[in-house]
């Protein structure tokens, strides 16, 4: 009886010994892999000192081209951007019927993330780091061969595709001229740097028509004899708001500060810190309120991707109006007319006031998000944590756009005008994008 019960578990285990495992799978279909591959990239991005607007751009090719893997991979559930977002084409198909979608998706993302913000082999080591875990888990050679081939035709396709989008002509293009007229943007302390993607207006939309699509009214003209007109008015409410903010309003300021590149000064001291951008903020959302709602991989691909492209042509669209009203910011105003020692709660940033970056990015993102998740999707945005800022919870994705508006005015670095404007444009870029696009069956 002992020798049968030997040899029974003898052939258990040399069963076990030649069939295959299969833990790969749940290893690489695990959302939270691709939310890490995200964050991944934030952090080169975040690295490398790519201002929001060019960050933009990395996320959103990156997110599309896993996109495309994932349509073509769940047809029944979604559908190809192709001849949907400006000048794409179709997409390759998968060759050989051992591709791992999962795998794809995520290869994809990281050769072009890779591709559109350098330096080369930036995720190589997280890439290196997946398929090693994968073959330990049990990938076979032939499927990671195939996954590889069609995560490379994909990424090919995509990264050929970025370059009609006239972002290596821009990098020629004529810089902003600073003029000593009165109410135009001027750098300002402590960095005086130069204005940021003056030309970005011609980068090619996705979704929109032309960067002028929403084009918002023009601001308040600039008025600083007149005090009780508009433009003072607004000059005085930031002054007075950033003299007497309360410790939440302090909170909210620097939850949504965003700044990619603070310089630091202390004396003779100089020294920077940094934090993700403002759409490098919005894509952590994505992958809180995909883990929050129990989306699988696909349906995460999919918010990371619409979310992106929201947030691409939003930053357009506000670009497009910075510099064609080249509103000086409270900063330059108060400093000048009102208390020269007067400074921000946050670091101005090096581009006009009119409109607001991150008001008008981050109400596009919230439709896009609605969009996939719902209204009234509650949550905590944990986001800034790992910057020693305290989370922040909101009862849906506008709630938070429209605090949003507030951090910029308690922050003394916009007017509070501009980022109410602002979010109506934004929010009118994304109601374009949920509209126009046929993404998901």
């Amino acid at each position: 009886m002992k020798k049968i019960f030997i040899g029974i578990i003898s052939i258990l285990l040399l069963l076990q010994a030649c069939t295959p495992s299969t833990e790969y799978k749940g290893y690489l279909s695990d959302p939270l892999r691709f939310s890490q591959t995200v964050h991944e990239l934030n952090r080169v991005v975040m690295g490398n000192n790519f201002p929001p607007i060019v960050a933009s751009r990395n996320y959103t090719y990156a997110s599309i081209a896993a996109y495309e893997v994932i349509a073509a991979g769940f047809p029944d559930r979604y559908q190809s951007l192709a001849g949907q977002i400006t000048d794409l084409k179709e997409m390759p198909k998968p060759q050989g019927d051992k591709v791992n979608f999962h795998l794809a998706a995520l290869l994809a993302f990281i050769q072009v993330g890779e591709a559109v913000t350098f330096p080369e082999g930036s995720m190589q080591d997280f890439r290196d780091s997946i398929l090693s875990m994968a073959r330990d888990k049990g990938l076979p050679d032939d499927e990671e061969a195939q996954s590889k081939a069609f995560a490379d035709t994909i990424s090919k396709a995509m990264i050929a595709w970025s370059k009609g989008d006239n972002y290596a002509a821009t990098r020629g293009s004529q810089k902003y001229t600073v003029m000593d007229v009165p109410g135009r943007w001027v750098p300002t302390p402590p960095m005086y740097a130069d204005a940021v993607e003056p030309n970005w207006r011609e980068i090619r939309p996705l979704v929109m028509d032309s960067s002028s699509q929403f084009a918002p009214p023009p601001p308040a003209p600039f008025n600083m004899t007149d005090t009780n007109g508009a433009y003072y008015q607004q000059v005085k409410a930031v002054k007075d708001a950033v003299e007497n903010l309360t410790p939440e309003q302090e909170h909210i300021a620097n939850f949504w500060d965003d700044n990619p590149f603070k310089l630091n000064v202390s004396g003779h001291v100089m020294f920077s810190t940094k934090k993700f951008s403002p759409p490098g903020h919005w894509m952590g959302i994505v992958g809180i309120a995909a883990q929050q709602a129990k989306a699988d991989f696909a349906e995460t691909v999919y918010a990371y991707a619409i979310t992106s492209i929201a947030k691409f042509d939003a930053f357009i669209q506000c670009w497009d109006e910075k510099y064609r009203s080249n509103y000086a910011r409270p900063e330059t105003i108060i400093n000048k007319y009102m208390d020269p020692e007067w400074r921000p709660l946050l670091q101005t940033p090096a581009f006009p006031e009119y409109t607001c970056g991150h008001s008008t990015t981050s109400a596009a993102a919230a439709e896009a998000l609605t969009k996939v998740f719902g209204d009234n999707f509650s949550y905590t945005d944990t986001t800034e944590l790992e910057f020693g800022i305290p989370s922040r919870s909101f009862k849906s994705f506008r709630h938070a756009a429209e605090e949003n508006n507030l951090a910029r005015f308690y922050g003394g670095i916009h007017f509070h005008p501009s980022c109410l404007v602002s979010t109506e444009s934004g929010k009118k870029v994304g109601e374009l994008v949920v509209t126009k696009l046929k993404m998901k069956k």
